[in-house]
């Protein structure tokens, strides 16, 4: 686990002099002093996880039977082990080199890695956290091919250059033994045979070793005489060899998709040479060359014929056709097309000894995107049903929210509605790859992530206990039209692809109530029901958003003196003066300007809706006079107002979810002083478009590709790191273009030295300025659907460097003031079930009395945090978070029983200050912005939570609480379990007594120093891993430590005793060598004279 250099700040210091310290506002009032802080340094502590998803860009792949762990690598050198359900562990390699093979020591608990960069590494699994005991780097030769037999301590390792060195795992020395190239093949060979492509022992006869090389050559080397039994010529390249069971038969596969079967006492040629998919001419000649088969394996049964699996050899003409695994079984051969290309497979077999009938009964096919398990048992293939969260990437991941500690009820709820969504057709067996124990945490809170994604669709993932299960799935682009004329197309302008992909959302978990904002300016309010229902006609309110200019700005003569509020016809504003209603007359003719059209068409059929999230608003911004409507950048809904809440760079909009009604469309620059907002001049709108206010996509990812939908609040064209907030880019554009970029709904005092709380609005821009709006709500029941809802902007409230991030409110004694909600009720349900369930909860704290301040604001940006009393609106604690970087993420957190904010910096450190007084608990420098997914999709959550997307298809979580940290070894999975090892298949008797079983080998005597002699130095360097004993003292400390260090003491403790052990074996074995020799001396001299001796 990587461990981080964390600097902690001491408690209690606040320097006024300093400027990264917390500052007290004189005359701040005396009641904020008495506000017990119970969060320390102590408390925190940062460190990984688990990581989810689909193993990025996988390499390599390898099983072990016995403990039935599947363990996977990838081109990052990251290497992801999975059993059971729920059994998952992540490692990573320190060089970043791709794995190219994986061995397990079968039943051991250890794994062998072979990477890219000619490196091999021995890893324990016998821990929760594997580390690596061994390594060995070669230095003059590269690594192709390795192979380590059952029940063997002597790895195979076969060189580009067509040597093969024998490796020692338990020591991870080299052996002196090498077998040369060109001892190998025949001395008349006038080329280079190509790198070492295979490697295995004969099943029967384990001093028999068969080498394939790369040009088509196969040699059958005898390890105790030194020299080649038989040589196999080929004229095509060999991908792949495989034995028969028996020992007496192998198969290749080769480059011109043909499969050669070779009996070992008859190399002259092929027993049988047949191209599975090559079309086979009539008049005898040889079928046409297909593409190479890149692996084949052979597996025999006792009952039936073998099966014989392969990938690729398919003709040339499939141009186009996705990539295949073949299963051929007696007369059958069965073609199964796989969704992504097929980087490796593997038959799991109901032994692990290779000299036994294999008797398979599954096919692991590892894709570049997805893994399959294929039933060989059942008619028709099936597939296995996958437990592991694979799927997070099945459309790129554009937005993620993280839910800790929510209603208890709400996972059984959302399980319930998702699993009429799962798919039928799957095998009726258990999963096959089984291993492992689940951890014994004690975290029992439920925690939801929620993913959006490019295709419009919104994933909620069962988070709890470091465990990740999908849910439920929401198909948001159900409600718009898929097939569009040419007239209707949307515009390519605001995005080129993924029209419905969503940019951010906004979840009430008490209320069950969501809020999707999609790329297409759209946002789509959603209710939550068990009941299926049929819409006719889908919700539609349309918004005219449109820019304003600046002072310098001349008005453009052409543009439409519209007025920025069209409210529907049949909507009602409390407002007095309000501007008169503007249908919707949309205009899209090719002698003018596209006006008034939303991106996408909403469809127009009935829609049924099934049991779960179930549409109840859609809202679409509208075209402009020719200009697509800006991004939307910030969004909130509030239950228990029954309002929705969006912004991008044009201003705000604030509409009724209840009545379908637009209640108020400003401008952002009117927001600031406290007039009626309706009392003002139509603009025309702005001719030049901007890209908004937030981040945009860099190119310096690693795989800036795998993001085919921007980041939201991103504009569609610009790729470069570029950030129009005040903090990070300094332009005239960026000034004439302030965005909203943060909203909370809250119970507070709209206006200074306000003596009653009542429902507001906290706007926060990009330009760093905090708005207060009052909401004036009528009364529940009918009248709620009847009366108008009042809205009145009350000014600024205060003013941050950078962009605003997140807003929240305390108590006088520093408890979070959550936003009211409503409970959750069954919009389908009898007006009687919706009473008895309907019930506000408001947060309202009491209210002031006159002079005293009852409430505290925090504020946080992108450059500082403030805190401020309420009604008072006095600054009492200011802190600067960061001068040279900028916040990407900043959330206000439950911890250890009280509350602190969280941040997440483009530098890479994250931090945590305490509440109210914003002293500095926690400042670790823990992952630079390398790609801007990190960015889009980190997020904290409560209980010291957080996760963030670290690569197209993974999740990582990680977490900043100490007691966490303290009891993750608990909480996480082993992957070892003590299992028996099968016995050995019994050879019968005639096998015994005719010699016709395996043949054992001692390979001590043949590759250990005595026999083979030490091996040059030169070839490899030996690195002892962090795993080893020695460093696990080093690394012992602290309270864990003493545990640790006890641990350690046990191990060397049995270390030492099984070193006894072993040379008290050794020696009694010497005794009664010496003893036989004794006895065999004795009856050879027991009846000669001593004269004949």
């Amino acid at each position: 686990m990587k461990k981080f250099k964390i600097r902690k700040v001491l408690d209690g210091l606040t320097a006024a002099s300093s400027s990264s310290s917390a500052t007290a506002q004189p005359g701040a009032p005396r009641e904020n002093d008495v506000v017990q802080e119970t969060l320390q340094s102590e408390h925190f502590q940062l460190c990984k996880t688990v990581r989810h998803g689909f193993p990025y860009q996988p390499s390599s792949m390898a099983f072990d039977p016995v403990q039935k762990i599947l363990a996977i690598g990838t081109q990052t050198g990251a290497m992801r082990l999975f059993g059971r359900a729920g059994v998952e562990c992540y490692c990573q390699h320190e060089s970043g080199a791709a794995v190219i093979q994986l061995q397990f020591l079968i039943n051991e608990g250890a794994l062998v890695s072979a990477l890219a960069d000619d490196s091999i590494h021995l890893w324990n699994l016998r821990q929760k956290i594997p580390a690596i005991l061994h390594s060995l780097k070669f230095s003059r030769e590269r690594i192709t091919y390795v192979h380590l037999p059952f029940q063997s301590k002597w790895l195979y390792i076969g060189t580009e250059r067509g040597n093969i060195h024998i490796v020692n795992v338990e020591s991870f020395t080299l052996s002196g033994y090498v077998i040369m190239w060109n001892k190998a093949i025949e001395l008349s060979t006038k080329t280079h045979p190509g790198p070492v492509v295979h490697i295995s022992d004969n099943p029967m006869d384990e001093g028999k070793l068969l080498i394939g090389f790369e040009c088509g050559v196969v040699v059958m080397w005898d390890l105790k005489c030194k020299k080649a039994d038989y040589r196999y010529n080929y004229d095509e390249a060999i991908h792949s060899v495989a034995w028969h069971h028996e020992g007496k038969q192998f198969v290749c596969s080769h480059s011109d998709g043909t499969l050669t079967t070779w009996n070992i006492r008859a190399p002259a040629k092929p027993a049988q040479i047949i191209t599975p998919h090559g079309k086979q001419p009539k008049d005898g000649k040889k079928p046409e060359p297909c593409k190479p088969i890149l692996k084949v394996e052979y597996k025999t049964t006792r009952a039936g014929d073998p099966f014989m699996v392969l990938s690729g050899g398919l003709s040339y003409d499939t141009v186009g056709r996705r990539a295949c695994l073949t299963v051929m079984h007696g007369k059958s051969t069965a073609v199964l097309e796989m969704d992504y290309p097929i980087v490796d497979f593997l038959t799991l077999c109901e032994t692990p000894y290779p000299n036994d009938f294999q008797e398979p009964y599954a096919v692991v096919v590892l894709l570049e995107k997805d893994l399959v398990v294929i039933d060989l048992g059942q008619i028709g293939y099936p597939i296995f049903e996958n437990p592991y969260p694979l799927t997070i990437h099945e459309s790129p991941v554009t937005c993620c929210e993280y839910y800790a500690d929510c209603p208890a009820e709400l996972i059984p709820a959302l399980y319930s509605v998702g699993s009429r969504q799962k798919r039928q057709g799957y095998s009726k067996k258990e999963w096959p790859v089984s291993g492992g124990n689940w951890g014994q945490g004690t975290q029992s809170y439920p925690e939801i992530i929620i993913t959006g994604h490019a295709d419009g669709s919104v994933k909620f993932w069962d988070g709890s206990a470091l465990m990740l299960q999908v849910l439920y799935k929401l198909k948001t682009a159900k409600v718009f039209e898929r097939t569009r004329g040419k007239e209707e197309k949307p515009s390519t302008d605001i995005v080129e692809e993924d029209p419905f992909a969503i940019q951010t959302l906004s979840w009430c978990p008490e209320s069950r109530i969501l809020s999707v904002a999609g790329v297409s300016a759209h946002v789509i309010v959603y209710r939550f029901s068990k009941q299926e229902v049929t819409t006719e006609v889908v919700q539609l309110l349309e918004v005219r958003m449109q820019g304003e200019f600046s002072d310098g700005d001349s008005p453009d003569p052409g543009g439409e003196q519209t007025p920025t509020l069209p409210t529907p016809a049949a909507s009602s504003s409390p407002q007095e003066g309000e501007l008169p209603t503007q249908p919707s007359t949309g205009s899209n003719s090719s002698d003018g300007p596209r006006d008034n059209i939303p991106c996408l068409q909403v469809r127009s059929s009935p829609l049924k809706q099934s049991p779960g999230y179930q549409v109840e608003l859609v809202t679409q911004l509208v075209w402009v006079s020719g200009e697509p409507p800006q991004p939307i950048t910030s969004l909130a809904i509030n239950s228990s107002y029954g309002l929705v809440v969006f912004g991008n760079s044009n201003g705000l909009a604030v509409v009724d979810y209840l009545q379908k009604t637009l209640l108020l469309n400003m401008g952002t620059s009117e927001l600031y002083s406290p007039s009626d907002p309706y009392q003002r001049q139509p603009r025309s709108p702005r001719k030049q478009r901007q890209p908004s206010g937030a981040l945009c996509d860099s190119n310096d990812g690693p795989n800036p590709s795998e993001d085919r939908c921007k980041s939201p609040t991103s504009d569609a064209k610009d790729n470069s790191f570029t950030r129009s907030r005040s903090s990070s880019v300094t332009s005239i554009d960026r000034e004439s273009r302030e965005a909203i970029s943060a909203f909370h709904f809250c119970e507070s005092f709209p206006r200074k030295n306000d003596s009653l709380v009542s429902p507001c609005l906290l706007v926060g821009t990009t330009q760093g300025a905090v708005m207060m709006v009052a909401l004036s709500l009528p009364p529940g029941g009918d009248q709620r659907l009847q009366q108008p809802v009042g809205i009145s902007s009350c000014g600024t409230m205060a003013s941050l460097k950078g962009a605003i991030l997140t807003m929240a409110l305390l108590d006088a004694t520093g408890a979070l003031l959550p936003p009211s909600y409503e409970s959750w009720y069954d919009p389908n349900a009898s007006d009687e079930d919706k009473e008895k369930t309907r019930r506000r909860r408001p947060a309202s704290p009491p209210s002031s009395q006159e002079g005293q301040d009852s409430q505290f604001a925090v504020l946080c940006s992108e450059k500082q945090a403030k805190v401020l009393a309420m009604p008072s609106q006095t600054r009492i604690y200011k802190h600067n978070i960061t001068e040279s970087s900028f916040v990407l993420r900043t959330d206000v957190v439950q911890m250890a029983g009280t509350y602190c904010i969280a941040c997440f910096c483009a530098n890479g450190h994250i931090m945590t200050l305490s509440l109210p007084s914003l002293r500095p608990l926690l400042d670790v420098n823990y992952l630079p912005l390398t790609d801007m997914r990190i960015a889009r999709t980190f997020g904290f959550s409560n209980l010291g939570q957080a996760l963030y997307l670290t690569s197209a298809t993974e999740i990582q979580r990680i977490t900043y609480s100490q007691e966490t940290c303290d009891n993750l070894q608990e909480m996480l999975s082993e992957l070892f379990t003590p299992v028996e090892t099968p016995e050995a298949p019994n050879r019968g008797f005639f096998k015994g007594l005719f010699g016709g079983g395996a043949q054992s080998l001692d390979r001590e005597d043949l590759f250990g120093e005595t026999a083979a002699g030490k091996a040059s130095r030169s070839l490899a360097q030996h690195i002892p891993g962090p795993g080893n004993m020695e460093c696990m003292k080093g690394a012992a400390s602290g309270v864990v430590g003493d545990l640790a260090r006890a641990r350690i003491a046990l191990d060397e403790r049995g270390q030492k005793l099984g070193e006894l052990e072993e040379r008290t074996a050794a020696m009694m074995s010497s005794a009664e060598s010496f003893s036989k020799h004794a006895h065999v001396m004795m009856l050879k001299y027991k009846d000669k004279k001593w004269y004949q001796l």
